[in-house]
């Protein structure tokens, strides 16, 4: 589907100089001479690579539609991660470079949904929040409490996060998967 330059939001997806690319940030720019453009910031949804272009109203662009299925993650073994189709059964193996940073937050059986461009997959999308449980922190010391001030703390899949002081070890809770921050303690 060809879309104007100045149309791309971020999150679209466009072919641009043979490859697949996620617009991250855009910013319209009018300068004092000269026609409007769009400064868009790419990355590549291969290799992770980022690209910086400019689109004018008048460039066309060839936006793309990722096809997003339900799968369920298996297991893991070595850096190889499998997942299966909830509709068909089917099963796909990817490589953690495929999955990234949020490949620790991944636990048998979670739901997932994976983004497919001529079936072949991009990407996964994890549940925005997963609920953990904190492994070790450090002890209140007292007179701390009177401002917000956070300690940091090792959850159960090795992963440091900055929790309040009434979290304390043992304790469940939920941490958002994209940035790996405190949300709120388990119910």
């Amino acid at each position: 589907m060809k879309i104007d330059g100045n149309a791309i939001r971020p999150g679209n997806v466009i072919e641009h100089k043979g490859g697949l690319w996620r617009a991250v940030k855009i910013q319209h720019t009018q300068p004092g001479k000269g026609g409007a453009y769009l400064q868009v910031e790419l990355k590549n949804l291969r290799d992770g690579s980022k690209l910086n272009e400019r689109f004018r109203s008048s460039e066309k662009v060839d936006r793309v539609r990722l096809e997003q299925k339900d799968y369920q993650f298996l297991f893991q073994e070595g850096d190889l991660f499998t997942f299966m189709d909830t509709a068909s059964y089917e099963q796909i193996t990817l490589p953690e470079e495929d999955i990234g940073e949020q490949a620790v937050y991944l636990r048998d059986g979670m739901d997932v949904q994976l983004e497919l461009h001529d079936g072949k997959p991009l990407g996964v999308h994890l549940p925005e929040h997963v609920e953990v449980e904190v492994m070790e922190t450090e002890p209140v010391v007292k007179g701390q409490t009177a401002s917000s001030s956070y300690k940091p703390a090792k959850i159960d899949n090795g992963v440091r996060v900055m929790v309040p002081p009434f979290v304390n070890e043992g304790d469940r809770i939920v941490v958002a998967t994209e940035d790996s921050t405190y949300v709120r303690r388990a119910d």
